[in-house]
C-alpha cells in the first residue's frame, strides 16, 4: 500500500493536492502548522493508488508518496 507523506510545516493549505486526487481522501487539517496555515493530510490511507496527482501538483513540493517495496518513491520535484 502507498504512504503519503507531508511535510507539515511547510504546506500552506492551497488544497489544489485536494482537488486533482481522485479518489477523494486528501482534505486539510483542523489544526493549524507553525506557519497559521491548515496543512493537507490524508483522510484513508488505505483507499490511496500511489497515482502520485497530489505530489505532482503540490507547488511547495510538501508531499511525498512512498510505494511498495521495489516501485521508486515519487516526488514532484524528480523529473
Amino acid at each position: 500500500m502507498p504512504q503519503v507523506v507531508f511535510d507539515r510545516e511547510r504546506c500552506k493549505g492551497c488544497e489544489l493536492c485536494v482537488t486533482v486526487c481522485p479518489r477523494k481522501i486528501l482534505t486539510l487539517s483542523p489544526g493549524l502548522n507553525s506557519l497559521g496555515f491548515h496543512p493537507a493530510m490524508i483522510t484513508d490511507a488505505s483507499r490511496c493508488t500511489g497515482c502520485c496527482f497530489c505530489a505532482l501538483m503540490c507547488p511547495d513540493v510538501v508531499i511525498t508518496v512512498l510505494r511498495e517495496e521495489g516501485e521508486n518513491a515519487a516526488r514532484a520535484d524528480e523529473g
